[in-house]
């Protein structure tokens, strides 16, 4: 096996080990657990897509937390920073990968859960539903990143991305149906006539959060290249 492609598997594992710090998978079980069983003991009929869309999305916004806005901490931390920004042409891109790895072991660890859904409650795709997941997702996690490259603080933007998610779920009802619904459900039942509005809803609305999400990373991105900042 070659220097580059053990280089590459190592920075895969600690990008993705980010994920597991600080029990964070647990918590995020541990409150999808909690919330399927408040929903069983309560309700009188089998969850729906929709309702197991919100099943599933908080557990991926507690997994997404952590290496969102304590990334770059931890980074400062482990003394591997410095070993980042010194990486010549290559650390913008090596950012973007490390992004893309944690995203990716979010989206399995979702797609286990869904599975388990699927399993015991409702019939429906399971790829689809992980898909339609990581638009906010991965949304959340750019912002953390962003954050965090703008506080230099991984508490600070804890707390910043704590108050800008609160706010965008009490807006979550007032624009319910609109495509500026950052938790917008696309398996939310409606009728035939608004089929075809809620279609183009959802596309202009993951179409926002994509175009939204390159642009913190671009931000992200920019603010790195003054390293003397961070290191």
């Amino acid at each position: 096996m070659s220097v580059q492609i053990r280089s590459l598997l190592a920075f895969a594992k600690y990008s993705a080990r980010q994920v597991f710090a600080g029990n964070f998978v647990l918590l995020a079980v541990a409150v999808f657990a909690t919330v399927v069983v408040m929903y069983t003991v309560e309700a009188a009929v089998p969850p729906s897509p929709g309702t197991i869309y919100y099943f599933l999305l908080v557990p991926g916004g507690v997994l997404v937390f952590y290496p969102a806005v304590y990334g770059i901490q931890s980074d400062v931390d482990a003394r591997m920073l410095e070993t980042l920004f010194g990486i010549p042409d290559y650390r913008f891109k090596v950012w973007v990968v490390r992004l893309a790895v944690q995203q990716g072991v979010i989206a399995l660890l979702l797609a286990v859960l869904a599975w388990l859904c699927r399993v015991a409650m409702a019939d429906f795709s399971v790829g689809a539903m992980v898909l339609q997941l990581m638009f906010p997702l991965t949304f959340l996690a750019a912002l953390g990143f962003v954050l965090a490259t703008l506080l230099r603080n991984g508490n600070a933007a804890a707390g910043v991305l704590v108050v800008l998610l609160f706010f965008a779920w009490v807006l979550s009802e007032p624009l319910s149906g609109s495509r500026w619904n950052l938790f917008h459900n696309p398996f939310a039942q409606v009728g035939e006539v608004e089929e075809l509005v809620g279609a183009e809803t959802t596309f202009n609305n993951r179409a926002y959060l994509v175009a939204g999400s390159g642009l913190c990373v671009l931000m992200g991105l920019l603010r790195l290249r003054q390293r003397e900042r961070f290191v």
